[in-house]
């Protein structure tokens, strides 16, 4: 929030109040799925992170990295009139196909789009906001409320104002049993689930919350490729360690033609003084050959399927295997390079 002179004869008589969207709370891994006494669980969507703020007939749609995205997704927008005024959630953006599964590809294609092209995708491939937290409620900020408190009045703007499309509810629960079950949603997309203290208030940038992920994929940032810029082969992808240096983890196989094309307007060519440069890399394991490969900015996140092999310095003894670019992901999000336990 922030405050500034009100009117008045002498120009102080008050303050006006002025509210803004907070940073998101995040959340950090853990290896199991135990919801442990004093939490409840959500389910964890394959979307972008946004948070959502109307007031006054102004609406704000927001990434988790602060981009705007209001203008790529008009259905959402013009969805706010239903909220009470003065009121901001936290949630996630999804695209269900005809299916029923979470196409996040469809949802990534969206994000370039602006005017009358927004305006046809939101036709063809309509957007949902899956609301999970409440930040704020009719002009009370309710970021130190607690967990359940918050939940308890998201529920209650469901219900009151009867909200429909774009507007879901992410389901809460403190029951075992229904965890296990949404762990079997993965073949419609669903990624895993999260915990959430019952009595946490909601912090911002601070990662109070915990995330359990299903598929066996994990996030690298790319600094090379082999082939051209604009058709690459394959990507060489890195991770920061615990001192702060950008180290090489492992290469993917041989990219498609379409994850190729996916990649190509998110790569930048290296710059001066690039951690990589001077580098050689291996072909393989146990060839002495040596690739040919373009540095790239360290900056696109990209999401990879790996196996659990792992050599001395804990990069990644098998190719990786590509799932999708995370450009709503900074490089500040992957998880630090630590060599395995031996």
């Amino acid at each position: 929030m922030r405050s500034q002179p009100g009117g008045g004869q002498d120009g102080w008589k008050g303050w006006e109040v002025t509210w803004t969207l907070p940073e998101p709370m995040l959340s950090t891994p853990v290896s199991v799925p135990d919801l442990r006494p004093g939490c409840a669980a959500e389910p964890k969507w394959d979307g972008f992170r946004a948070l959502i703020s109307v007031d006054a007939g102004q609406v704000v749609l927001r990434s988790r990295r602060g981009t705007e995205m209001a203008a790529s997704f008009p259905e959402v927008v013009a969805g706010a009139v239903q909220l009470p005024d003065a009121t901001a959630i936290d949630g996630e953006l999804v695209v269900w196909d005809a299916t029923g599964r979470l196409a996040f590809e469809r949802l990534q294609n969206r994000l370039a789009r602006r005017g009358a092209a927004a305006a046809r995708a939101a036709a063809e491939w309509p957007a949902h906001f899956v609301a999970f937290d409440l930040l704020r409620l009719s002009g009370t900020d309710t970021t130190r409320w607690p967990y359940r408190r918050r939940r308890a009045a998201l529920e209650s703007v469901f219900t009151a104002r009867r909200l429909i499309a774009p507007w879901v509810l992410c389901p809460s629960t403190t029951e075992p049993d229904v965890v296990r079950e949404w762990l079997t949603w993965a073949s419609v997309g669903m990624e895993g689930v999260v915990f959430k203290r019952l009595d946490d208030v909601y912090r911002p940038a601070v990662r109070g919350w915990q995330k359990y992920k299903v598929r066996e994929t994990s996030e690298a940032i790319v600094g090379a490729i082999t082939g051209p810029l604009t058709a690459p082969r394959t990507l060489l992808l890195g991770r920061y360690d615990e001192q702060g240096r950008f180290q090489y983890i492992g290469r993917t196989t041989t990219l498609a033609q379409a994850a190729g094309t996916a990649v190509v307007g998110l790569l930048a060519p290296g710059r001066p003084g690039h951690p990589w440069t001077g580098w050689s890399f291996s072909a393989g394991w146990s060839s002495q050959e040596n690739l040919n490969v373009t540095l790239v900015e360290p900056e696109l996140v990209v999401e990879v399927g790996v196996d659990v092999a792992r050599d001395a310095s804990g990069r990644w003894r098998h190719p990786a295997r590509w799932h999708r670019a995370r450009p709503d992901l900074s490089p500040t999000d992957v998880p630090r390079l630590t060599s395995p336990p031996r």
